[in-house]
C-alpha cells in the first residue's frame, strides 16, 4: 500500500508536484496551492491511500522536489 500525506494549507504552490505526479496532483486555479486528488482531508492534512504501486515512484520525486516539504509518500 502507498500512502502519501499533504499539508496544504502551508503549500507555497511551486508546482513541482504536477510536474513531477501529474496524475495524481494538480494546482488550484482559486488558491494557487496544489490538491492531492481523491484524498481525504483530516485536520489540514490530505492523504491518499492506494494499492497502485505504479505511482510510488513519481510520487516520491515529488516528495523530494517539495521545496517547503509539505509531502510525505511512504510504502507499507
Amino acid at each position: 500500500m502507498i500512502v502519501i500525506t499533504f499539508q496544504r494549507n502551508k503549500c507555497i504552490g511551486c508546482n513541482y508536484c504536477v510536474e513531477n505526479a501529474p496524475n495524481n496532483w494538480v494546482m488550484s486555479s482559486i488558491d494557487g496551492k496544489a490538491s492531492l486528488l481523491e484524498s481525504k482531508e483530516k485536520k489540514g492534512f490530505y492523504t491518499l491511500k492506494t494499492y497502485d504501486d505504479a505511482i510510488y515512484i513519481e510520487n516520491k520525486s515529488a516528495q523530494d522536489n517539495c521545496p517547503a516539504k509539505l509531502i510525505t509518500v511512504k510504502k507499507i
